[in-house]
């Protein structure tokens, strides 16, 4: 008997008109009960010939188990036919011709590995982002720094982004649902959104906070987040828990097993709710080292962004990412924002983020002289305006924004007149005429006697 391609069937007759038809081997089992038997042991003895299954009519899906079972493949009857019909029926009603036909189209069970080819791959569709280059749609993240790095902070600042479908220091956003699992107290996050509505002029509204406990080692608490994500209409989108170490209490970050069980939850937590989990950690006594704990939960992860401070000067940078590029680094600087006062009268601040881009960007959408004395002034007080800092002097207007650097008009003249190469008579007169250019320029605002940066 040939290895190549044996036909399995039931009756003699079913094997008489295959094996006239094809030339092939036909095997009779004398009843449908003894196919899968008969296949197994056709497959045992011939790990290489194709087998086909011909069962009759109304036995399809018995033969496609079996087919699976084997690796093999089946061959299905009309579907307008009776049951019990088979390829002998089919033989006398259509002729031999018709059913090697047949025969020459087995159904086949779908692969469990599908292997593609170049041309495949190109039809693919290309990765989907969230933060296009820094956070992907779906799958686990994590942002990490140190203590006092910022990263709450920034955060806030791109998830409010998410929300509203707003560039972020850049890179260009998809909008979607945002859940904020602020694990570390609802009084810190209040005060940062509050802050950032301030300057912002206004907050998301597709964004959600949760402030009460939560622990991903509860299963019944994954899956009661889960459902309450869900019927906020915020799955899909972003969920961020901030810290891990509060959302999971007690567990060993160092230890292997307890990581693994939290990547498990993080994990599950994804899959009910899709979109992408944000993990909000810190880096370990070495910073160099980048994520406190096991190493498993970097493997883990789909994109991370690294938070790091040096005095006054902060930046974050990607430090995993699938199709991003690694180690991109953004500056941002963290503004003063006053919120009110308190029961005892004095101010109460808090901080939100601005891109040190942004800075730079507003200079030169109006470009600075290049001579002359308007460039000796606007060169001396770029000195001033940093040594001034973000306190906002008393009389300041209410349009001067919060934490821009701001001197009076009389202040800036007296300590830039005397850059200025001319008769000492004449400096105050030259100085006042070289603030109007900038201020002309869109460089400098003035209001009420007093200036800043525009």
């Amino acid at each position: 008997m040939s290895a190549d391609l044996i036909y399995i069937c039931e009756g003699v007759g079913q094997g008489f008109a295959i094996e006239k038809a094809t030339g092939a081997a036909a095997v009779v089992c004398f009843g449908a009960g003894r196919i899968a038997r008969v296949a197994g042991v056709l497959r045992a003895k011939y790990p290489n010939a194709k087998l086909v299954i011909c069962p009759d009519r109304g036995k399809e899906a018995d033969a496609a188990k079996i087919a699976a079972a084997v690796n093999g493949a089946w061959i299905e009857m009309p579907a307008d036919k009776p049951g019990n019909y088979d390829a002998n029926d089919f033989a006398a009603e259509f002729g031999s011709e018709a059913l090697v036909a047949l025969l020459e189209r087995p159904q086949a069970p779908p692969m469990r590995f599908n292997l593609l080819t170049d041309a495949d791959l190109c039809k693919l569709s290309p990765l989907a982002w969230r933060i296009k280059g820094v956070l992907p749609a779906t799958g686990l993240g994590a942002v990490f720094g140190a203590s006092g790095s910022g990263k709450s902070f920034l955060v806030l600042d791109a998830l409010q982004s998410l929300a509203a479908g707003a560039d972020w220091f850049g890179h260009k956003v998809k909008a979607c649902p945002v859940v904020y699992c602020a694990l570390e107290g609802e009084g810190g996050i209040a005060g940062r959104v509050k802050a950032y509505r301030i300057r912002h002029g206004a907050t998301a509204e597709n964004i959600r906070y949760l402030v009460q406990p939560f622990s991903l080692l509860d299963g019944v608490n994954i899956h009661d987040l889960a459902k309450a994500i869900k019927a906020a209409d915020a799955g899909a989108g972003v969920v961020v828990l901030d810290t891990l170490n509060r959302a999971a209490p007690g567990a060993d970050e160092n230890d292997s097993k307890s990581m693994g069980q939290i990547i498990a939850a993080a994990k599950e937590l994804q899959t009910l709710v899709g979109g992408l989990v944000l993990l909000v950690h810190h880096t370990g006594k070495d910073a160099s080292k980048g994520l406190r704990g096991h190493s498993s939960l970097h493997a883990a992860l789909d994109a991370a962004i690294e938070v790091r401070r040096d005095g006054d000067r902060r930046e974050w940078l990607i430090a995993k990412s699938k199709d991003g590029e690694d180690g991109a680094a953004h500056p941002f600087k963290l503004d003063v924002v006053e919120l009110g006062t308190d029961e005892d009268g004095e101010p109460v601040t808090l901080c939100v983020v601005r891109p040190v881009a942004e800075v730079a960007d507003s200079i030169r959408r109006a470009l600075p002289p290049k001579n002359g004395n308007q460039r000796v002034v606007w060169d001396a007080l770029g000195e001033i305006f940093r040594k001034a800092g973000n306190a906002r002097p008393d009389g300041a207007p209410d349009t001067l924004p919060q934490g821009r650097p701001c001197l009076t008009l009389e202040d800036a003249i007296e300590q830039t007149r005397a850059r200025l190469v001319c008769d000492p008579k004449r400096q105050t007169e030259r100085t006042q005429a070289a603030i109007r250019g900038l201020v002309e320029r869109g460089l400098l605002q003035h209001e009420a006697g007093f200036l800043w940066c525009k």
